[in-house]
């Protein structure tokens, strides 16, 4: 199949409209100064783990196409705080973001091009015209191919213009840190920053100012070796291997390499950085590939040993360095498991890697987006971001796009043996996974009281203090949260805090709690005096994201997931069904009937008039392969999305809600 043939009918592509433009110098960019390129519009947040991992991918569709194309990102805030310009400019700064960004807080430009899902990616032609609409991420190989049939037909019609894009990179400020994520204290009181911002890691005296040294070359990468040569990519969490085990393995502290998929053993004594779990390759949910076979390689398929069950996100345990992760964003040592668990962001679980053994296993969640409590590997999470384990030996997770606190009870305790948890297959696997904090996807705030009512706002770090309460970086509220299990209620202990993400306990006495946070959007660490007791109480209200709603007719609806695979691919039906789809809404009243996972694409709804309105929770995957039945050994690509639908229920209103798929 050609790219056209995939191609939308010709429109004439909107005008940008927003707030401002960063990255053009203080310019307003108009599609009138595009024409002559291929633009591609990328509708991102900045909180969206989806949406950085497109901004990785579109990092070399700019660098192989840089004289004919032009990246626009149109930020379309989910949270109150992604409206903040100064956020947004934080942020820009933060994930490298190369190209002009148009600030759209009122989602007049997404509402425009009728997007329904963060990422989405629109592209237009030489001419103007609208092209191609695609949701979410994994498009890499599409766009390629896309991108390069617009130059040539361009360039033969004589539409298509060469030259430098209407970008302004500003220089960035120095300093000590840059966006720092994490840090831990090492056995010699000295600290260990994940200094994400500068690709590395930064080692500070006990004062958490005075460098020590760096760990990393401070560029973009994956390279192991020593202190200067090494390369990271916006790491995240880090861990202390118990004492025990340090010299069994060979090095110290385990380091979340998130933008690199990895996991990265560091060694103190010299600062020799060696890559322990992961393979450079992002995970994709229900891809063929995610396992690779150690015995031919990491550039070789081993889709032939994956099962329908693999597609479904199940069963990927193996050596750990032949497995893909996604966007590991912190690791903590858990006992019960006998391993660091993994706050796996990328794909909304948690994994444990044994360092020990070298390997690696999914331990709870399904890779649906979601909050779903219940056996661990039943459960939804969604960008796990932050963990921390108690003295009780309880996993305590900051669910960042829920605004959620959770805690993992393992199968030791005589709640989950009670409840007849083997969901794992084994009792180092088990548990059972429970919301203290949090509502959903769409639901945030800032409220403090009663657990059930309190809200958060995309929280990115954890801590469990001695006297076993626990506090939670509330990153996009600027705030240190502290949730009480005893009384079940939340307070807030420091607030006017930029975008803090890392907590340090900095003493084991409960009479005098101190804690260091990481406060990365400010570049620093600051230390925070606890106070005793109850904090404060704050209500700065509960929200929800509002987004342009579909109107739906009540009663029975039909869902069409149309999926139209990549140029020169066809669907993959060789090792079961290639496609699969799952269905909720919030409220759970909302879908009377039609609720669940199955595999065909279409489905019929039943939605409760009675209930009125709510959120549809989409998710669906199909996998296609190279089409030529000459290629012995086909290449196969993973269309899948989530999508959250505002819909309200109206008499006389469609009854039909389509969504487009692109593999």
């Amino acid at each position: 199949m050609s790219t056209s043939t995939a191609r939308l009918p010709r429109v004439r592509a909107s005008e940008l409209v927003g707030r401002g433009w960063l990255n053009t110098g203080g310019r307003t960019v108009t599609l009138a100064d595009l024409r002559g390129k291929v633009v591609v519009l990328d509708f991102w947040t900045f909180c969206c783990i989806n949406c950085l991992h497109v901004l990785d991918e579109l990092r070399d569709l700019e660098a192989r196409f840089s004289d004919v194309l032009v990246v626009v990102g149109v930020h379309s805030p989910k949270f109150v705080h992604e409206a903040d310009p100064v956020a947004l400019a934080a942020a820009v700064q933060r994930y490298e973001v190369h190209h002009p960004v148009l600030d759209d807080p009122q989602l007049v430009t997404w509402q425009a091009y009728t997007a329904r899902a963060w990422p989405t990616l629109v592209v237009i032609d030489p001419e103007g015209y609208v092209v191609a609409q695609l949701a979410g991420e994994g498009h890499a190989h599409n766009l390629e191919a896309l991108v390069g049939e617009l130059v040539a037909e361009h360039e033969a019609k004589g539409t298509l213009r060469r030259g430098d894009g209407p970008v302004v990179i500003p220089e960035p400020e120095p300093g000590t840190l840059r966006f720092p994520a994490r840090a831990i204290v090492l056995p010699d009181g000295h600290l260990l920053v994940a200094d994400a911002g500068h690709h590395g890691l930064a080692e500070l005296e006990a004062d958490g100012e005075t460098l020590v040294r760096r760990i990393g070359a401070g560029t973009r990468g994956l390279v192991d070796g020593g202190p200067d040569e090494a390369r990271f990519a916006e790491p995240n969490g880090l861990a202390l291997l118990p004492e025990g085990l340090r010299a069994t393995v060979g090095w110290d502290v385990l380091v979340a390499d998130t933008a690199n998929h990895v996991l990265r053993g560091v060694r103190l004594s010299d600062g020799t950085v060696t890559t322990v779990a992961g393979t450079g390759t992002q995970f994709l949910v229900g891809a063929p590939d995610n396992v690779v076979d150690s015995a031919v390689g990491a550039g070789d398929s081993a889709a032939s040993a994956v099962t329908p069950a693999d597609r479904r996100g199940v069963g990927y345990d193996g050596p750990a360095t032949g497995v893909r992760l996604s966007s590991p964003w912190d690791v903590v040592w858990f006992e019960p498991w006998q391993a660091f668990a993994v706050a796996m962001a990328g794909h909304h679980t948690l994994w444990a890697f044994d360092p020990v053994a070298g390997t690696v296993r999914h331990a709870a969640g399904t890779m649906t987006e979601g909050l779903l409590d219940g056996p661990a590997r039943e459960a939804w999470f969604a960008q796990p971001s932050g963990l921390a384990v108690d003295e009780g030996g309880r996993l305590w997770v900051a669910d960042s796009e829920t605004s959620a606190l959770r805690v993992v009870e393992t199968a030791d305790d005589q709640t989950a043996a009670e409840a007849g948890d083997d969901s794992t297959g084994s009792s180092d696997r088990g548990g059972r996974v429970r919301t203290l904090v949090g509502e959903g996807l769409f639901d945030f705030g800032h409220v403090d009281g009663p657990a059930a009512q309190a809200r958060l706002q995309h929280p990115l770090g954890v801590a469990a203090l001695p006297d076993g309460t626990v506090l939670v970086a509330d990153t996009y509220n600027g705030a240190v949260r502290r949730y009480d299990p005893v009384t079940e209620e939340v307070s807030t202990v420091a607030t006017g805090l930029a975008e803090p993400s890392g907590l340090v306990v900095l003493t084991d006495d409960p009479s005098a709690p101190q804690v260091l946070v990481v406060e990365s959007a400010a570049h620093r660490l600051v230390r925070v005096p606890l106070p005793a007791g109850v904090g404060r109480r704050v209500d700065d209200g509960a929200h929800r994201t509002q987004r342009p709603v579909t109107v739906l007719a009540p009663g029975q609806v039909r869902l069409d997931v149309v999926f139209t695979p990549a140029p020169g691919q066809k669907q993959d039906d060789r090792y079961g069904p290639s496609t699969r789809l799952r269905v909720s809404s919030s409220p759970a009243g909302l879908l009377f009937d039609g609720a669940g996972d199955d595999v065909p694409l279409t489905r019929v709804l039943t939605l409760d008039p009675a209930v009125g309105e709510g959120v549809l929770h989409v998710t669906a995957q199909a996998a296609s392969c190279d089409a030529d039945p000459a290629i012995e050994y086909p290449a196969c690509h993973l269309a899948s999305q989530d999508w959250g639908v505002p819909v309200r229920l109206e008499a006389g209103a469609p009854d039909v809600l389509t969504l487009p798929l692109l593999g």
